[in-house]
């Protein structure tokens, strides 16, 4: 609660500073359009809790859409200006001659946003390999992982297309979802029939989505109806057997406090065959290792998306992204193949891994 109370006051207090820079900016503008630009000032700064508080509502999808456009990106321009701002200030101190300090900051906050969305929409194909002695020699099996997607009004039909073809290409055995399908409400992708984009997928053992905390935000009841139309298999603390010497260990967002432990999970899987952990927050790594699990793949993290968010989520958590060979476990956190929010990778990228496990002599070990 005091941690929500926090951010709220940040984010008050910083549209307060950048509302009166602005001000100070445009004195020389008639009343009228000075007005004007404050009125649409303090729309655009709202416009997030708008779309939050009306996600649920039967209003038309534009609309919804736009609100919610809106008031993410202004989330990362607000960060940027008063970044580029005090940068521009502290410049001052040193070069007293320099000027317009307001407008210097917003061109460099337009163009880096403008590169962060660039970004975004360019994937990395990340590559892992892994051999195991629990698969014969001359066996591989390729899992494509992909995390938090968030369709909604931010990740669209038309961006699930597109990431199906990038899936398609890497010709995967399974897909794995790593949680965070869903954004924040299933209406808009339900209305869209979003998840029809999965039936073309061409892998031969499916589609697996362990649920992740926004599952949960967007009523985790009506997530399983909706999806239950679909392709996309949704697996709570399951166990399911990929191929005779290769099991999936799917668990439920740590959202749910009564969800099953780790340690029955594997228990039930057994340990002759290779173990995959998938858990859409990367808190019980040190977990899997412990109790000898192969594979463990998570995402959550989107390693912050925009820096220095990043610099938090790699103090937050052991393995905040990417790949790591623990002493047992081989561990994957996905950054996401789409984000929360606001349509920008500034320090981070958007990524999609595929990981070819194969025979112990046939990777050469």
């Amino acid at each position: 609660m005091w941690g929500g109370v926090l951010l709220l006051s940040l984010y008050t207090g910083g549209n307060i500073y950048l509302f009166v820079r602005l001000w100070q900016s445009i004195t020389m503008l008639p009343m009228w359009l000075r007005v004007a630009i404050a009125l649409l000032f303090w729309f655009v700064a709202v416009a997030m809790f708008l779309s939050f508080g009306l996600r649920d509502a039967q209003l038309p999808p534009s609309i919804m859409q736009s609100l919610f456009w809106i008031g993410t990106t202004w989330l990362v321009f607000l960060l940027y200006m008063l970044l580029a701002l005090g940068i521009m200030d502290l410049t001052r101190l040193f070069v007293p001659s320099l000027h317009n300090g307001f407008w210097y900051a917003l061109l460099a906050t337009t163009i880096l946003l403008i590169y962060g969305n660039i970004n975004y929409r360019h994937p990395r194909i990340e590559r892992v390999t892994i051999s195991s002695d629990k698969l014969p020699a001359k066996d591989s099996y390729r899992v494509i992982l992909a995390s938090d997607i968030h369709l909604g009004y931010g990740t669209t039909r038309r961006d699930l297309s597109r990431y199906v073809d990038m899936i398609n290409r890497e010709r995967g055995d399974v897909v794995i979802i790593a949680g965070d399908l869903i954004d924040n409400s299933v209406i808009p992708v339900a209305h869209s029939d979003m998840c029809r984009e999965f039936s073309r997928v061409e892998a031969r053992d499916g589609i697996y989505l362990a649920p992740g905390n926004h599952e949960y935000i967007s009523n985790i009841a009506a997530v399983k109806e909706y999806l239950a139309t679909t392709p996309v298999r949704l697996v709570q603390d399951s166990v399911v057997s990929l191929r005779s010497n290769i099991t999936l260990i799917a668990r439920d967002d740590r959202s749910n406090r009564h969800r099953k432990s780790l340690e029955e999970l594997v228990a039930k899987a057994g340990g002759t065959t290779l173990s995959i952990v998938v858990d859409h927050q990367p808190y019980d790594i040190a977990v899997s290792d412990s109790l000898g699990v192969d594979i463990h793949l998570s995402g959550h993290t989107h390693r912050g998306q925009v820096w220095p968010l990043s610099w938090i989520t790699d103090s937050i958590y052991e393995q905040s992204h990417g790949y790591r060979r623990w002493r047992h476990t081989y561990a994957i956190v996905s950054c996401g193949l789409s984000l929360w929010g606001p349509p920008f990778r500034i320090g981070t990228d958007s990524d999609l891994y595929v990981i070819d496990i194969c025979g112990a002599e046939m990777s050469g070990e």
